[in-house]
């Protein structure tokens, strides 16, 4: 297991909110050394994975729950979209139909009502993965400010689930994005979708938080898991 860190100045100019996404599915990206032809990508959303694809391929599925997200997804004779949750085991007894040389999820599996059976429907997909799964330490010091629990699964279960399920590289990447006010910050959570449509704090605490908050950067927290 590697593990790394990367530090990114980011001014608050946002044309796109999905800057830790978008770093996610480049380093996702990079550790793939073959031109997969057949390709699924669990949790699509409006297709930036899709689009970061630098190579040519047969057939790409791209799957979400959120049809205003699909109908963003590219559009081509070689893309298909299915409206489907991979939290439903029907999904993937439609999936069983096709054979694919690499199973994609970028920045959603971190949203599996159970990822252990996730894992297992992937795995029967008999495809190398290539998975990003964002970690419980992401936001952690926002979270001990305002004393939350995070909502999200631990890198070390994450990554003893994978050895489990995948003969699998596991890395964890530590991601730090710093803005130019706490407000921004806010801001950023709100716009990005990193947040899982979480609100547990009332405005005064909120508002408090907003004060109490000690850094310039917020953190994230991703779980890689590639075949070897």
């Amino acid at each position: 297991m590697k593990i790394s860190t990367e530090f990114s100045k980011y001014a608050i100019e946002y044309n796109n909110y999905n800057v830790i996404q978008n770093r996610v599915i480049e380093h996702l990206l990079s550790k793939i050394t073959t031109k997969p032809q057949a390709i699924l990508d669990l949790g699509c959303g409006s297709g930036s994975l899709c689009k970061h694809i630098d190579w040519e391929y047969e057939h790409f599925i791209g799957v979400d729950f959120a049809y205003k997200m699909l109908e963003l997804h590219p559009k081509s004779p070689k893309i298909q979209t299915i409206y489907g949750d991979f939290n439903d085991e029907k999904l993937f007894e439609e999936l069983d139909a096709y054979k694919f040389d690499v199973v994609f999820s970028a920045s959603a599996l971190q949203w599996a009502n159970n990822l252990e059976e996730v894992f297992k429907h992937i795995k029967k997909l008999g495809a190398p993965v290539a998975l990003a799964i964002f970690a419980s330490d992401t936001f952690k010091t926002l979270n001990e400010t305002a004393s939350i629990s995070s909502i999200l699964k631990s890198s070390n279960y994450i990554k003893d689930l994978s050895n489990r399920y995948f003969d699998a590289e596991v890395e964890i990447v530590n991601y730090k994005l710093e803005f130019e006010s706490t407000r921004d910050i806010f801001r950023y959570i709100k716009k990005s979708g990193v947040s899982g449509a979480r609100r547990i704090l009332s405005y005064k605490e909120s508002k408090k938080l907003l004060i109490e908050y000690p850094l310039s950067y917020l953190e994230f927290e991703v779980v890689f898991i590639y075949t070897r």
